[in-house]
């Protein structure tokens, strides 16, 4: 079925409930910004549009926040510039071009609401300086008029969002933690089984990726809906570093089942489809009890399972056997304290994030020239409608360049756009001109933006269809002395299209780093995480290893996806970094309390083979680092009388396990063909 069939005329109850609420925010916004008599009523609409594009409650009393938090801030930025080059345009809009890529600049390196503030503080200091070059004396009345409109569109969006058919973060947060864990178990049983469906096996770990860190990300917002909200932040980063744990094991695990099989005993191999058939059914099942109880069997018969007469390898496999189960039994926990948080204990610091300063250093330098072209362009006709061009490309410049597939987006948007211009030309001005009142006004004005906030609700269709809303309100700019002259609505038109157009030419000739640049730097990141692990306090190395990783498999998963099935090797070269790193940590556990110096220094040298020896199998070239230092830290191991037995040969097969992770690596790395091959990429350092 086509989806604006769907959207249009078998909509679901959800989509008319959030059009319903979006065009009611923005009916309270204009009635209150015309009862204000406010200089540009208009943005107090849009403000409520953006605010409505994810109705819960918890987000958008967060994205006001932030949208007012930035708007201050670019209220601040816009005075000081004008303050300082009011009678020179030229070094005002140089100026202003610097503080757009800085905006710029953080908005990708920070995360959704506050992303979103740093375009806010962009896009209020270029209205402030561009309007204010025509009245530079009222400078200060321009940046308190921008403030009112933004913030009374906040307000109003925050007023509905609560007051009528209210949605709660948590309610989301619930089905996220539900998407994870089950796609986490599915992941769990194929890999358990060595299935060889390699398009199910990056399903369902991507599967349980996105809503994952999109879980870490919106959590945050329940701290504004209730006493509760924390509870389920901190059941969401347990439920984050657990979930890349067990992702971690399972690829190890079958590393050893299923490529070293012949080392390993029948009753452990046994035990894994055993395991993997309640992995299996814990996705499957309805409700967390039955899962937990089937788990929590199996757990107990792997720790029941003798282990004095194994080898260290088999050894190792029967404790990844129950730390598997132990990770997916936390999991478990977590999933039920996100949807009831009532008296639950879990704990857990936030993650740090994966952040590449090139990506963002490349989207500030595109923002910059989007803006200063339009600008130079402004400058140079003096045309009146030029702010409008600049506003869009300030803004999508920003908004589009955290996002997949941006030139794909961008030409979404242009045509929502070009949409709008025959909408906004009917509504806006041949209907709107007979109207008189408020009551008219408002419903020949919502009519086309309720059908654009319709379509929006799906999101297949969102780009086009916010575009279309957003395009009506600018071509239309109702206000309380509105013009409704045939020349100035085809000059807005105009205005919206070159500034589309110079946007989406901005991403087609920089459309940031290509694929083999991409790869190379998330390989270097891994391996300067990797090395970094030898630092202490280990929580700190862990948090800082663990938000990273989320992300990076994230990437290295898409990157793969545009890759034939016998050239895909990225994601299981992130799998193998995550696995080291747990590795790394473990290690840590097991010896940083020990005094010995001679040890310390034997752990260090390993941590930082390994990081060198995963430098390498990402080029292809086997290494022999691992197995010599792995070597001298047994040989270390074996000389403190206070570890056990057990932890020593424990540690013994860890090492050859790891050694032969790596080996495996290498030689699928050196095996793939195509453009990402290692031949390809040069040298990680």
């Amino acid at each position: 079925m086509s989806p604006w069939y769907h959207a249009y005329l078998t909509p679901d109850g959800d989509a008319v409930r959030f059009a319903i609420k979006a065009t009611l925010a923005m009916l309270l916004a204009l009635y209150a910004a015309l009862w204000c008599d406010l200089e540009r009523p208009y943005w107090a609409l849009i403000s409520a549009a953006f605010l409505q594009i994810r109705p819960m409650s918890g987000m958008v009393v967060e994205k006001g926040l932030s949208q007012i938090i930035g708007t201050l801030a670019g209220c601040g930025a816009g005075i000081a510039i004008m303050g300082m080059f009011a009678q020179a345009p030229i070094p005002a809009l140089a100026s202003l071009t610097v503080w757009i890529m800085l905006c710029t600049y953080g908005s990708s390196l920070l995360r959704n609401n506050a992303a979103y503030g740093c375009i806010m503080g962009a896009v209020t200091a270029m209205l402030i300086v561009v309007i204010g070059a025509s009245q530079p004396g009222g400078i200060f009345a321009i940046a308190v008029a921008r403030l009112s409109e933004l913030a009374l569109g906040a307000v109003c969006a925050t007023l509905v969002s609560s007051l009528l058919w209210p949605v709660k973060v948590g309610d989301l947060l619930g089905r996220q933690a539900d998407a994870v864990v089950n796609q986490a178990f599915g992941h769990a049983a194929l890999r358990l089984t060595d299935s060889t469906d390699l398009a199910a096996l990056q399903a369902t770990l991507t599967g349980s990726l996105e809503p994952l860190t999109q879980l870490e990300g919106d959590s945050q917002a329940a701290r504004y809906e209730s006493p509760e909200g924390t509870g389920r932040i901190r059941a969401s980063h347990v439920l984050t570093r657990r979930t890349l744990r067990l992702m971690a094991i399972l690829y190890a695990l079958q590393q050893l089942l299923h490529h070293q099989g012949d080392r390993l005993g029948p009753s452990l191999r046994a035990l894994a489809d055993e395991i993997a058939e309640g992995f299996r059914h814990a996705a499957e099942v309805s409700g967390v009890t039955p899962a937990h109880r089937r788990l929590h069997a199996l757990r107990y018969r792997a720790l029941a399972c003798p282990d004095e007469t194994l080898s260290p390898l088999e050894q190792r496999c029967l404790l990844g056997m129950r730390e598997a189960l132990g990770h997916a039994l936390v999991m478990l926990d977590a999933r039920d304290a996100i949807s009831q948080p009532q008296g639950k204990q879990l704990r857990d610091v936030a993650l740090a994030w994966h952040r590449d300063h090139l990506v963002a250093a490349l989207n500030a330098l595109r923002a910059g020239l989007i803006f200063s072209g339009l600008a130079a362009f402004w400058l140079a006709t003096s045309w009146n409608n030029g702010q409008v061009a600049m506003l869009l490309g300030t803004l999508f410049s920003a908004f589009f360049a955290s996002r997949d597939n941006p030139v794909v987006l961008c030409m979404m948007f242009a045509k929502g756009m070009l949409a709008a211009i025959p909408s906004a030309l009917l509504f806006g001005h041949v209907l709107l001109a007979q109207a008189s009142g408020f009551p008219m006004l408002a419903m020949i004005l919502l009519t086309p933006l309720f059908l654009g906030l319709l379509g929006a609700a799906n999101p297949r269709l969102m780009a086009y269809c916010l575009a279309f809303t957003i395009g009506n309100i600018l071509l239309t700019m109702p206000g309380n002395g509105m013009d409704f002259s045939f020349d100035s609505f085809i000059n807005r038109a105009i205005a919206l299209m070159i500034g589309m157009g110079t946007v989406v030419m901005g991403f087609r000739l920089l459309p940031g780093p290509g694929a083999i640049l991409r790869k190379r730097r998330l390989v270097s990141a891994i391996v300067r995480d990797l090395r970094h692990l030898t630092q202490p306090p280990i929580h700190e190395a862990e948090t800082r290893f663990v938000g990273g990783m989320a992300d990076r498999l994230l990437h290295l998963a898409k990157l793969d996806d545009v890759l034939p099935g016998d050239q895909r090797h990225l994601l299981t070269l992130g799998l193998t970094g995550l696995d080291i790193g747990y590795a790394c940590l473990q290690v840590r556990r097991w010896l940083d309390d020990l005094p010995d110096t001679n040890l310390q220094r034997a752990k260090r040298a390993f941590i930082t083979a390994l990081a060198g020896a995963y430098a390498d199998s990402a080029q292809g070239r086997p290494s022999g680092e691992v197995q010599c230092a792995g070597e001298a830290l047994v040989a270390a191991v074996q000389r403190q009388p206070s570890l056990s037995e057990r932890h020593q040969v424990l540690l013994a097969g860890l090492v050859e396990r790891l050694d032969l992770a790596l080996h495996r690596q290498a030689q699928r790395t050196h095996d793939s063909p195509g453009p990402l091959a290692p031949s390809a990429i040069p040298t990680v350092t």
